[in-house]
């Protein structure tokens, strides 16, 4: 008996019992859409994490001042004024896996412009900053050195800014008044999009270092230099965990923190907490998708089942057609075609009704889905592989009937 004639009399024998043959199928087509569902959700959350890494930018440290304590109280951190911008100028200069360092402060502010205000952040910047965090413009120029060093009121904003105050207006060469201050828009920054945290990264308005200290955010700190914050962009080469001790070390001499003495900093690399998260995220989806499939294992085992109560019914069957020349191996491929036909059919329909499912998450809930033909192969190859597992068996025990006993029976 050819391939294609064993084919035709699996898909006969499957047809006669329509109902039963659907709900054998039942257990693989929720298992195969479950499974596929599950990959594209922890593709989804893989994809957004790599985005957000892209969007912080490549190999990020970030060294905030320390806390202090006042009248017994602990405060939190970035309230010791320990950092200034020449702390960032020595990181750059003396550790040489340090690509830039960005120093920076920030500020909350209500702006106001052409009848409407917006509170958002505002962050003094130096050049350096664009390089750090891989960002550039949308429209308009960078800071002047002379803007830079004479604590000029120019300004560049971020898209969700610029949508609030002007709509579908050009922001660009516009007045815009922070704290009361008039500066001028002379850019608009790409867009970034929301941070780990779920923060929008384009409520932001960039001013000029100076500028933010001199004018906006404490005119008293001016001749200190302090900055609340240094960004740091280690190169790509470099060993991040290397770079963080060394930045360390440098900061304890310059600060004068020794060893056993609270340091007047801290350091994240968020690169690590990215890539702990990015972990996290696969082994969560891995973990889904194992429970998914447990959904297969039980339609496997609902294969056998009724296999062997195919076996049971079609007995007399299996002995009219070994008594006519069926040999055991025909046999044996015919009920074994019928069990990879139940879990192949049920993995197309599981593909369909767990694509159908991915778009109905992304759309109603707003995740981030991502479905790759790895994860497809992989479904309709378990399906495969769970019809000929629990398939064998029942296909292996009809192959084994006698003929005179398979007719004789009742």
């Amino acid at each position: 008996m050819n391939n294609f004639a064993t084919l035709r009399i699996a898909l006969n024998a499957l047809r006669v019992n329509k109902l039963r043959s659907a709900l054998t199928m039942l257990g693989v087509i929720i298992g195969v859409a479950a499974v596929i569902t599950m990959l594209a959700v922890g593709a989804g959350a893989e994809a957004r994490i790599q985005e957000q890494i892209k969007s912080l930018g490549s190999n990020l440290m970030i060294v905030t001042a320390g806390a202090r304590t006042a009248s017994g109280v602990r405060l939190s951190t970035g309230t010791t004024p320990s950092l200034t911008e020449d702390d960032a100028a020595a990181i750059a200069r003396d550790i040489s896996e340090v690509e830039a360092a960005a120093p920076s402060n920030r500020g909350g502010a209500q702006v106001v412009a052409s009848g409407a205000n917006w509170a958002t952040q505002i962050y003094g910047i130096t050049p350096d900053y664009f390089i750090v965090r891989n960002w550039s413009l949308d429209a308009g120029r960078m800071f002047e050195g002379s803007e830079l060093s004479g604590s000029a009121k120019v300004a560049l904003i971020g898209q969700t800014v610029a949508r609030e105050l002007f709509g579908d207006a050009d922001p660009m060469e516009q007045t815009i008044r922070i704290k009361n201050v008039p500066f001028t828009v002379i850019g608009v920054l790409r867009r970034k999009g929301q941070s780990m945290m779920g923060q929008d990264q384009d409520d932001v308005i960039m001013v000029p270092l100076s500028t933010a200290r001199n004018r906006l955010l404490g005119a008293s700190q001016g001749k200190l230099r302090q900055v609340g914050m240094i960004q740091i962009k280690v190169r790509e080469s470099a060993n991040m965990s290397e770079a963080e001790g060394r930045v360390r070390e440098l900061l304890r001499q310059r600060l004068r923190g020794g060893p056993g003495v609270e340091e007047p900093f801290s350091i994240m690399n968020m690169t690590e907490m990215l890539q702990t998260q990015e972990e996290s995220s696969r082994i969560m989806s891995m973990l889904l998708a194992a429970v998914a499939s447990v959904s297969l294992m039980v339609g496997g085992i609902g294969i056998m089942n009724i296999m062997l109560v195919s076996v049971t019914e079609r007995t007399r069957e299996i002995g009219l057609r070994m008594a006519v020349g069926a040999r055991a191996n025909d046999i044996l491929r015919q009920f074994l075609v019928e069990a990879i036909t139940l879990s192949m059919v049920g993995g197309l329909i599981g593909i369909i009704l767990g694509s159908l499912s991915s778009w109905l998450i992304a759309t109603l809930a707003g995740w981030q889905i991502r479905m790759s033909p790895e994860s497809i192969l992989l479904a309709v190859g378990f399906s495969a592989a769970i019809g000929i597992f629990f398939g064998y068996y029942p296909a292996r025990k009809a192959s084994n009937l006698l003929p005179i006993q398979a007719l004789r029976y009742e």
